[in-house]
């Protein structure tokens, strides 16, 4: 008898007829290949001018990252590609898939009733049920408890872009039964699978002022680049925080966000933001955590263990992607022509190191360390019992002092020096002395 073949991958994308996804599905499968437009085209090897089908992620094998009887949650930034990635992975599944959105109204009302019966009906015959923005759902995490426990072998995934939204919805019900991923914007380590490390070192100009969303890797030209960075960080950027009772003013938010992109890299007092910005310090407290929260900033924080000279009351903060941080301040200037190139350089490590971290599963305290005296490190990382110390140098051929009193002070951290000479190295998830 011969053999039967194989079960063909069957997505249904359930929605209402009037729903409109807010960007198309396989965006990044639509654009044309990444082509920074600054490059001398005769450097660039066939490889390179090649179509570009999709950029590939490194959470694209859900299947080594999934567990049993567990929902798969992913977080991120918005315009990051989460639908993209879910699609990608859903077109090589067995079985049936359901894919569907939190913003349908259908699907939202349904979710929200916490009626099992209906729920259970309605997943019935599928083996892969998708939500998107799963934020959107009320008490979304008693729909996908209803799921999970009635079916574990049921491979559910949610995403959405405002992790204290979704968070909040899902944290209590899902105890012990979720699975929680970041999606961040395009890695280098992800570039790397298309560009080899002098291409990709030539075009750290581009990277750094345009940032890493796939639709600006994605885009053909650097106008293009900018028009779509622009265009997200304006319609895309606060939208999560303001759809919140408690923010009431945009412009404070615009305000504080400015003020701290031309502080990047500095220690931040929030009595001198909180001064500028005409709002007390309280509140910019929480709005910068909703900054954190909804993936536009991240924080360091000073790390301190055994020196009473250490700094640990202030804070570095740092952008997502330094293209959105170079669109709040309008500038897009080429790196010969402006004066921020190292802290731009510093962001950029900063957010490839976390990148690397969190797709290897290798997630630790990240800080940087300074003294009363004026001694400091950039970028502290504390994970497997070790510590990691990296100073940032923009300049391969700028000496790095040895900071001989962090390692007297910590006489088994590690330390080196990260250039652009040492770019693969530094940001593969598991490379380098990571």
């Amino acid at each position: 008898m011969a053999a039967a073949a194989p079960r063909r991958a069957t997505v249904v994308r359930q929605q209402n007829p009037a729903y409109k996804p807010t960007h198309p599905p396989n965006f990044v499968e639509s654009h044309s290949p990444y082509l920074p437009d600054f490059m001398e085209l005769h450097s660039l090897n066939s490889a390179i001018l090649a179509p570009m089908e999709r950029i590939p992620r490194l959470l694209d094998d859900l299947d080594t990252l999934r567990r049993p009887g567990r929902v798969t949650v992913i977080h991120g930034p918005r315009q990051v590609g989460k639908t993209n990635l879910v699609q990608h992975y859903l077109s090589s599944q067995p079985g049936r898939s359901l894919a569907v959105t939190g913003d349908d109204v259908v699907v939202r009302n349904l979710l929200a009733s916490q009626d099992a019966t209906q729920i259970l009906a309605w997943s019935a015959g599928y083996d892969t049920v998708f939500i998107d923005e799963a934020q959107r759902i009320p008490d979304v995490g008693w729909a996908l408890k209803i799921l999970i426990d009635a079916r574990p072998d049921l491979n559910l995934i949610a995403t959405g872009s405002a992790s204290f939204a979704l968070a909040g919805q899902i944290g209590e019900p899902l105890t012990g039964r979720q699975t929680t991923l970041t999606l961040f914007p395009i890695s280098a380590a992800e570039l790397g699978t298309h560009l080899n490390d002098h291409e990709l070192k030539k075009s750290l100009d581009n990277l750094l002022v345009y940032g890493m969303y796939p639709e600006v890797r994605t885009a053909t030209s650097q106008a293009d680049q900018r028009d779509t960075i622009l265009e997200l960080t304006r319609s895309y950027l606060f939208k999560d925080i303001l759809e919140l009772d408690r923010v009431r003013s945009a412009k404070a938010l615009v305000d504080l966000l400015t003020l701290v992109a031309l502080q990047l890299g500095s220690l931040v007092s929030l009595n001198e933001l909180a001064g500028q910005v005409g709002i007390d310090t309280k509140t910019v407290a929480r709005y910068l955590s909703l900054f954190e929260q909804c993936h536009i900033l991240t924080n360091l924080r000073g790390f301190s263990r055994n020196l009473r000279s250490e700094i640990t009351r202030t804070s570095k903060w740092y952008f997502y992607d330094t293209g959105v941080r170079n669109a709040i301040i309008t500038n897009f200037n080429p790196l010969a022509h402006r004066d921020d190139t190292g802290v731009l350089w510093e962001n950029f490590v900063v957010m490839e190191r976390r990148k690397a971290l969190s797709y290897a599963r290798r997630d630790g305290g990240s800080f940087f360390w300074r003294t009363h005296e004026q001694n400091e490190i950039d970028l502290i990382e504390e994970r497997d019992g070790q510590l990691h110390a990296y100073e940032i140098k923009w300049n391969p051929q700028a000496k790095a002092k040895r900071p001989t009193q962090f390692l007297a002070a910590y006489p088994d951290a590690h330390y080196e020096v990260i250039t652009p000479d040492t770019l693969m190295e530094s940001f593969t998830p598991l490379g380098g002395s990571s």
